[in-house]
């Protein structure tokens, strides 16, 4: 079958294929999309079609599976005609977050080291404080003095302390003390 005589069986089947989409979608201006989706995809998969087999077969097959297919995504999709629940999906900037914890990370190096050691132990792996004094060879309330210093130091340190200089190198030690810290 050549192109011309493919195009031409194609337009002399669109009454056919409107009547169809109508009984179908029950809405003209959405049968008319069906059928224009229909004529789209059987242009495109031309050479799907097998010459000497009925088109309009063919034609009504696509027509049906774009409906099924259209109602499928319909079923899925949520009415939102004001926005409001589009606006609920929308992500939050990662940003403040992973400079943040660069802060974090920085400042947590700056701390004196039984400070620093005493707060991991307990914050990071999960240590109670009775197990971190043995750690430590020394008293509960040691532990919990130094976790409380380290603590207090940490948020003036993060609120914008004039002393504290963010650190690359400071960084990169505190990151991986807490990963040895998490995987104990």
């Amino acid at each position: 079958m050549s192109d011309a005589t493919f195009k031409k069986d194609l337009v002399a089947s669109i009454p056919s294929l409107r009547a169809f989409a109508r009984s179908l979608a029950g809405n003209r201006d959405r049968a008319d999309d069906l059928v224009q989706e229909t004529l789209a995809k059987a242009i495109s998969k031309r050479e799907s079609y097998t010459p000497g087999t009925n088109l309009m077969a063919w034609l009504v097959t696509i027509l049906r599976n774009q409906y099924y297919t259209e109602g499928r995504k319909r079923k899925r999709e949520v009415a939102d005609s004001d926005g409001i629940h589009a606006a609920s999906l929308t992500a939050v900037p990662q940003q403040p977050g992973h400079l943040q914890m660069t802060d974090f990370l920085s400042a947590l190096q700056s701390l004196p080291e039984d400070q620093r050691e005493a707060l991991i132990l307990i914050g990071a792996s999960g240590f109670s404080y009775e197990e971190a004094a043995e750690i430590l060879g020394t008293r509960v309330g040691t532990v919990k003095s130094r976790v409380s210093r380290a603590r207090v130091r940490l948020e003036e340190l993060m609120n914008g302390s004039s002393d504290f200089k963010h650190d690359e190198n400071a960084i990169k030690q505190s990151a991986a003390m807490l990963q040895q810290a998490l995987s104990v």
